[in-house]
């Protein structure tokens, strides 16, 4: 039987962990980052796991357990700038930005714990190359987003996007465990 809601708080708290020790180290210099950037620095993180899945070999020995856990890191990142994006403040204290973590991380929790009782946990099925082709694919969405200065028809907003891509990240985290 799997216990996935136990396994996603893992991976959550692997994450949050590498998250709140590189803050002590650098605090919070990510607030200078346009949604952009942190778009392109998510696209550097899946390009590099794809280029590693089909090399079959890397050079860099960041293992791609690594580059998972800061895609999870970096879509949360996103979604905080989102919520503070008329907040000028550069440095944000360490108990705020834990709170706003644990938020969004809840949310996300939340939502996949929805799309698994609607798709049964197809992504068991999955492969972790599909996984990181379908992180490709949101970061697509959401650089063509960006372009359209965040005008939709008949889609999602970039956080709907992040949020996909976290949990895709989670689920790669998981299979890799």
């Amino acid at each position: 039987m799997n216990n996935t809601p136990q396994q996603y708080d893992e991976a959550i708290k692997l994450c949050k962990d590498l998250f709140l020790k590189k803050m002590k180290d650098y605090g919070t210099a990510w607030r200078n980052l346009r949604p952009t950037s942190l778009t392109d620095q998510l696209f550097i993180k899946a390009q590099r796991i794809k280029s590693i899945e089909e090399k079959g070999t890397q050079k860099i020995q960041d293992d791609i357990k690594s580059e998972y856990i800061g895609i999870v890191n970096y879509c949360i990142i996103s979604l905080i700038q989102l919520e503070l994006v008329h907040d000028p403040r550069l440095e944000l204290p360490v108990d705020e930005v834990e709170r706003l973590y644990n938020s969004y991380a809840g949310k996300t929790k939340q939502l996949m714990e929805d799309k698994n009782h609607d798709y049964g946990e197809a992504w068991r099925d999955m492969r972790i190359s599909s996984l990181t082709d379908l992180i490709l694919m949101k970061i697509f969405r959401v650089k063509q987003i960006e372009d359209n200065k965040g005008q939709t028809v008949a889609s999602e907003g970039v956080d709907a996007n992040y949020m996909d891509m976290l949990n895709y990240s989670v689920f790669a985290l998981i299979k890799l465990a």
